[in-house]
């Protein structure tokens, strides 16, 4: 009796064995087989600004019940150009950085630098070529121009850098398919001596 348990255990486990390694080939075949659909850059675009974080910097913001959010009439905007920046200490300033309300103007050891317009107006990225986009991203270069100067803090462009060329171009497409919005940020103010 003990012989025909054992026999029947061992059988059971060839077949359980058999048809374990059939049913990993028949998925690892299904696999093989699943076509990857076209990415649409437009909402890839959408999905790594909104995971960078550019809202934060970029979009004037108006207070809600949970604090302040994303102006939806000027994302990605970049610092109001009719915002006057309140006055501050500049021996504080030395050693912090300094974020005005909205977030869109930071001042410290630099100066005080503003968030550029990212739409696709003339005075934001409305002119720009994806070419110069990369270099801004890539290189750190202002307006994506050989000889220009570097952006200023807090903008991470060394982190953005690490992007891969398709997700640069998604942000990119992503950008340029937004509304205009006319806004003509400031230029950087130097730090105070």
């Amino acid at each position: 009796m003990k012989s025909k348990i054992l026999l029947l255990a061992v059988v059971s486990l060839i077949a359980y064995s058999c048809n374990s390694r059939t049913e990993k080939k028949t998925t690892e075949m299904k696999l093989e087989t699943v076509e990857q659909e076209p990415i649409n850059l437009v909402e890839r675009g959408e999905y790594l600004v909104d995971l960078g974080g550019c809202h934060h910097c970029h979009s004037p913001k108006v207070m809600t019940d949970q604090g302040p959010m994303p102006d939806p009439k000027r994302l990605l905007s970049g610092h109001p150009a009719d915002e006057v920046l309140p006055p501050y200490d500049k021996e504080t300033a030395k050693g912090y950085a300094l974020f005005s309300m909205g977030l869109t103007s930071t001042t410290g050891p630099w100066g005080t630098s503003f968030a550029a317009n990212l739409t696709p107006d003339a005075s934001g990225i409305g002119t720009w070529s994806e070419a110069q986009f990369f270099k801004a991203i890539r290189e750190g270069k202002s307006k994506g121009q050989d000889g220009g100067r570097m952006l200023l803090p807090p903008m991470p462009w060394q982190d953005f850098a690490k992007l891969t060329d398709e997700d640069i171009r998604a942000i990119f497409t992503y950008l340029k398919s937004l509304p205009a919005v006319e806004n003509v940020v400031p230029a950087p103010i130097p730090p105070a001596m």
